[in-house]
C-alpha cells in the first residue's frame, strides 16, 4: 500500500509537466537582447529549446523606418539563422513566431542596437557642403577683401618716384650750369670792355 501511495505520488508531480515541456522557447541569441553592435553582423542567429517547424515558424527583422532588413530563414536543429541587410545604424528588432508541438503559439522578439551602419539615402537629407557651400563661398571672379592690388598698380608709385628724382636733379645741374655759363660771359666782358680802356688811353697819349 505504501508504494502504490509513493507512484502515484509521483505521477501527480509528472502529469502536470507534460503540456509545459511541449511549449518552445528562445534559449539564447546572437546577437543577445539589448546588446550595442559596432559591426552588423552577416546572419542574426536564434536558439530555441526544441526545434521549431519551418512550416509554422515566422521571423522578421527591421529595422530603423520599419525598413526589412532580413532574409529567408535557414533551419539547423533548434537554431534559426537569418541573413542580415543592414540599413543605416539604430535600433533593429528580431521578431520570431512558431508554435509548440502542442499546437500552442510561441511570440516574442529580440533587440539590438547597430552603432554604426550604411549611410542613409543621399536624396533624403542634402549633404552639408551643397547647402551651405554657395551661400558661405565667395566668388570665383570677385577679389578678396583686403587682398592687395596686382603688381602693375603696386609698382606705379615706385616709377614714379624713381622718374621725379632724376629729373629734378638734372633741373638742379642745368641751373647751376646757367649760372656758370653767365657769369662767365661778365668775365669775358669785363676783361674785353678794361682791355679796350687801356687801349684808348694809350692813344690819347
Amino acid at each position: 500500500m505504501p508504494v502504490v501511495l509513493g507512484v502515484a505520488f509521483g505521477v501527480s508531480f509528472l502529469v502536470p509537466a507534460t503540456p509545459a515541456a511541449a511549449h518552445n522557447e528562445l534559449t539564447g541569441s546572437n546577437p543577445r537582447n539589448g546588446a550595442r553592435v559596432a559591426t552588423a553582423p552577416a546572419r542574426i542567429e536564434l536558439r530555441f529549446l526544441a526545434k521549431p517547424s519551418p512550416a509554422t515558424t515566422k521571423i522578421t527583422i527591421t529595422g530603423p523606418d520599419n525598413v526589412v532588413a532580413g532574409g529567408t530563414p535557414a533551419f539547423d536543429g533548434a537554431r534559426v539563422r537569418v541573413p542580415f541587410k543592414p540599413a543605416a545604424a539604430g535600433l533593429y528588432i528580431v521578431g520570431y513566431q512558431l508554435a509548440s508541438s502542442d499546437g500552442h503559439p510561441v511570440k516574442g522578439e529580440v533587440r539590438f542596437t547597430l552603432t554604426t551602419g550604411t549611410a542613409a539615402d543621399p536624396s533624403a537629407s542634402p549633404p552639408a557642403a551643397a547647402s551651405t557651400g554657395p551661400a558661405g563661398s565667395p566668388s570665383t571672379g570677385a577679389p578678396a577683401v583686403g587682398a592687395p592690388s596686382a603688381g602693375p598698380t603696386s609698382g606705379t608709385p615706385d616709377s614714379s618716384t624713381a622718374s621725379t628724382v632724376p629729373a629734378a636733379s638734372e633741373q638742379s645741374d642745368s641751373g647751376s650750369r646757367w649760372w656758370l655759363w653767365a657769369l662767365g660771359g661778365l668775365v669775358l666782358i669785363a676783361a674785353l670792355a678794361t682791355g679796350l680802356m687801356f687801349r684808348r688811353r694809350r692813344r690819347v697819349r
